[in-house]
C-alpha cells in the first residue's frame, strides 16, 4: 500500500526530505525536536524513493538513515540500515563511491556500538574502495567522511 501521489510528487518529496535531513545533519546544536525531524525526514525520504527510485536511491537512503541514527548514538538501527545499504550496493553493483560509503556507514555504526575491531575493518574496506573511485572530487568527499568516523567531525 502506498500514498495516492503521482510520480513527480513522490520524487519531489524524496529529494526535499533527503535535503532537509542533510541540512539537519550539518546543523550544530540541534534541538530534540530537530533530532526527531531528522529521523522522520530520512525515513520518509527513503519511503518515497522506494516508490519512484532506483537501487542507487535506495542505497543512499539507507546510508542516510544509518548516518542519522549514528549521530544520535543509536547503534542498532545505524547498523541495520548500513547493512541494508551495503547489501544494495553489492547486489546491484552500484560502484565504488556508494560501496565506500556503505563501508563508512558500517564503520560509523560500529564506532557507536563500541565495536572497535569492526569499525577498523570497515574503515580499511572503505579506504580500499575509495582508492578505486575515479572522480577525484568524489574520492576526496568519501575520504573526508571516512576520516570523520575516527574524529567524530561531520564534514561540510
Amino acid at each position: 500500500m502506498e500514498l495516492d501521489m503521482d510520480f513527480t510528487t513522490h520524487k519531489k518529496m524524496a529529494i526535499d526530505l533527503f535535503n532537509l535531513t542533510w541540512d539537519l545533519i550539518e546543523k550544530q546544536d540541534r534541538t530534540e525536536a530537530e533530532n526527531d525531524t531528522m529521523v522522520y525526514a530520512a525515513n520518509a525520504s527513503r519511503y518515497h524513493w522506494g516508490i519512484v527510485g532506483s537501487p542507487l536511491n535506495f542505497a543512499r537512503g539507507e546510508w542516510q538513515i544509518s548516518r542519522v541514527y549514528a549521530i544520535l548514538d543509536r547503534a542498532e538501527p545505524a547498523l541495520h540500515h548500513a547493512n541494508k545499504s551495503l547489501k544494495l550496493c553489492l547486489e546491484h553493483d552500484l560502484g565504488d563511491f556508494d560501496l565506500g560509503f556503505a563501508y563508512e556507514a558500517l564503520a560509523r555504526a560500529n564506532a557507536v556500538k563500541g565495536n572497535l575491531a569492526e569499525q577498523e575493518r570497515n574503515i580499511e574496506l572503505a579506504l580500499e574502495t575509495a582508492e578505486k573511485v575515479d572522480k577525484e572530487e568524489n574520492k576526496n568527499w568519501l575520504l573526508k567522511n571516512i576520516d570523520a568516523v575516527s574524529t567524530g567531525v561531520i564534514p561540510v
